[in-house]
């Protein structure tokens, strides 16, 4: 894809974001900001009896990069379990917006999976005490070259 493709698959998913909204109920309502530009994101997640992601959304505030990549990342981990999600790496998710597009913007573009993963690792513990995973504010972490490969 050209440059110009990236652009246009991260307006699209700014412009009609896929799974956009709340869930009422959530097994896992996560929140996450970058404070260095005010991007803001929640994400609540429902999951079946083997703790796969049944359904997923977002709501937030924040730059297009931050509002477009929580839409892919909704795409991205439903259908998947929790375990599958404490293994996503950034790079696949880098690559699909466009490295070149987003290379300044990394922290931006990682908001989303950065808090889901958050939410994702402190999930069973929450579930072995059966309770249902709400977090306070996370804020993203420091990206971390060596995970782009």
């Amino acid at each position: 894809m050209t440059r110009q493709d990236y652009i246009e698959f991260i307006l699209d998913h700014y412009q009609n974001p896929h799974h956009k909204g709340k869930l009422d109920d959530p097994d896992i309502l996560v929140n996450g900001g970058n404070p260095g530009c005010g991007d803001i994101v929640t994400i609540y997640v429902k999951l079946d009896e083997n703790d796969r992601i049944v359904d997923a959304k977002f709501d937030g505030q924040g730059c297009t990069i931050s509002m477009a990549a929580s839409s892919l990342v909704m795409d991205k981990i439903i259908g998947r379990t929790i375990a599958e999600v404490d293994k996503m790496d950034y790079t696949e998710l880098i690559e699909e917006l466009g490295r070149e597009v987003v290379q300044s913007r990394v922290r931006c573009a990682t908001l989303a999976l950065d808090t889901m993963i958050a939410g994702a690792r402190e999930y069973p513990s929450h579930k072995a005490t059966g309770k249902k995973y709400v977090s306070p504010i996370i804020l993203a972490e420091t990206f971390r070259g060596e995970q782009l490969g």
